[in-house]
């Protein structure tokens, strides 16, 4: 069997280990546009042995930002700054990804230490979200979304087929679409947020149609030869998952139809009053249940940062990938510490040769 840092290859992207950097939003561009802080903050990542950086959350279109701080690809002026994470990433023997996005009813927002709520109508910061229906998220994100037209729906789908066209030029080799957390793609999913009575609304098949004809509109000009990937939230533990996940099973089997080769499991995140049961890779059950019942690679990024516990994962069968996000903040390196805590003396990557040299000189003990 596999371990953490055993090779990966899906499709003609080889990733060195199964250690992957989850995107995580840093509310840190203006107007969309990667500065100074991506180039640094994403080199960091990529340089600490990970075999995968997923570039965080990025907006197809202004409105489908989480908050004014996230990044963007909605115009060719976005295109050298990633093009430049590109590089850092490469650089740094990492696989370049990146995640695309929108918000729907939770964008608008302020950034998380700036309150994590919706902006005042009134802020000329803000603007007014959209969504499946005119169904609030509620709590701290209380405004409601403009109910999307056909032609919304239409225009949001060539949104997200223009950022990825941009992301080819940029040079990403994984692509992942953010249909989680309660933004556009999970809301038309989820029936508490869809109360739509239209062909996008009601059923299971009506629920699913965006997100499918999303995968359908970006394969067509994704590349063949690399990884079309989705995060979903596929449970959303508010008393209801009986019916959820079976019906989210099923979703997840259409897509790999459509083309996807990849799925993050995640949280749908669509309500408040969910109780989300904390713990260590908590979600690592259900992902196993999905990469069994609808043969296809998976992977989670909730709870996975203890060492043995996310080998663990990967000898048992229960991922094919770990997404390990905070513990990456707290310490870029944390692959190659991990490494070391498992006893890896020839691991498939090295330490960039200006950090070895220190480390093997002054601690050579430790540090092999």
């Amino acid at each position: 069997m596999p371990d953490l840092f055993s090779p990966y290859s899906l499709k003609s992207v080889e990733l060195r280990n199964r250690i992957a950097v989850p995107p995580m939003c840093q509310y840190s561009a203006e107007d969309g546009l990667p500065n100074d802080w991506h180039q640094v903050h994403y080199a960091s990542l990529s340089r600490g042995g990970a075999g995968l950086v997923i570039v965080e959350a990025t907006g197809v279109a202004p409105e489908g930002r989480i908050s004014p701080g996230c990044l963007g690809f909605w115009s060719d002026e976005h295109t050298p700054g990633h093009a430049a994470i590109v590089k850092r990433i490469n650089e740094g023997g990492a696989v370049p990804g990146i995640q695309l996005a929108h918000a729907g009813r939770k964008a608008s927002a302020n950034k998380p230490w700036e309150g994590d709520d919706h902006i005042a109508e009134d802020d000329p910061r803000g603007w007014q979200p959209i969504g499946p229906s005119a169904v609030p998220f509620g709590a701290n994100l209380p405004r409601t979304p403009t109910e999307m037209t056909k032609d919304d729906i239409e225009r949001v789908k060539a949104d997200f087929v223009a950022a990825t066209k941009r992301s080819v030029e940029a040079g990403y080799k994984w692509l992942e679409l953010h249909f989680a957390h309660g933004y556009l793609a999970q809301s038309f999913w989820s029936p508490v947020a869809n109360k739509r009575d239209d062909e996008y609304g009601g059923s299971p098949e009506n629920r699913a149609r965006f997100l499918l004809e999303t995968i359908d509109a970006v394969k067509a000009v994704w590349p063949e030869d690399l990884p079309l990937t989705v995060r979903l939230g596929v449970i959303e533990y508010d008393g209801n998952d009986d019916k959820l996940v079976p019906e989210s099973i099923e979703l997840i089997k259409k897509m790999k139809d459509h083309g996807v080769d990849f799925v993050s499991v995640s949280v749908g995140f669509n309500t408040p009053e969910a109780n989300i049961p904390w713990g260590p890779a908590f979600l690592a059950p259900v992902s196993q249940q999905i990469r069994e019942e609808a043969d296809i690679p998976v992977a989670t990024a909730w709870g996975v940062d203890d060492p043995v516990l996310a080998n663990k994962t990967i000898e048992d069968g229960q991922l094919d990938l770990v997404m390990v996000g905070r513990a990456h903040l707290a310490n870029p390196h944390w692959s190659y510490d991990v490494a070391k805590k498992l006893g890896k003396d020839s691991p498939s990557w090295v330490l960039p040769t200006q950090y070895a040299h220190w480390l093997a000189r002054y601690a050579p003990a430790d540090y092999k």
